[in-house]
């Protein structure tokens, strides 16, 4: 019975290398301001960035949560912060915008954390394009299919890492 218990808890940490915890204290602070669970920030980063601070994009997104500079700067004017502009690999900056934005996306859609995921990779206008078009949506509300074969991988792949977060670190 030990040497299971054993195994088991030696995997679970070895499953912890693959999926990190870092810069919790900034992660939540940013959840608690923005009632976020941290596990779907965390998800979200390990998705967009795998940690990496200085991580970019072809599409010209920056820092831990892939924020692009014109998004950054719609964060900044609805937040009268123009200074989490300066620098997006700056991690608390990046991680205040990437949560104030996932929030607002969440808020956005109801609570409806599919169609918010979609929005912060396709874009929200996007997202209310599919939401009208019954091929994507049979009630306005909820998406049945993805038609961004990108987005559809971007959605899963958070949804998998929040639920190894969960499994990883809830109990913690």
């Amino acid at each position: 019975m030990a040497y299971s218990y054993y195994n088991f808890i030696k995997r679970k940490n070895i499953t912890k290398l693959f999926y990190p915890v870092n810069y919790q204290p900034i992660v939540y602070d940013c959840c608690n301001e923005y009632s976020l669970d941290p596990s779907l920030v965390n998800a979200v980063i390990k998705a967009e960035s795998n940690f990496n601070t200085y991580a970019e994009s072809n599409k010209n997104a920056y820092g831990l949560m892939q924020i692009t500079k014109s998004t950054a700067e719609w964060i900044a004017q609805k937040t009268n912060s123009p200074e989490l502009c300066e620098n997006l690999f700056v991690p608390e900056n990046n991680i205040r915008m990437g949560c104030f934005y996932l929030d607002y996306l969440i808020k956005m859609y109801d609570g409806n954390i599919k169609n918010a995921l979609c929005a912060y990779n396709a874009g929200p206008g996007v997202v209310d394009r599919w939401l009208k078009d019954n091929t994507y949506s049979q009630d306005g509300v909820n998406l049945t299919k993805i038609p961004y074969r990108e987005t559809e991988l971007y959605v899963t792949k958070v949804l998998n890492n929040r639920r190894i977060y969960d499994y990883l670190y809830k109990a913690e």
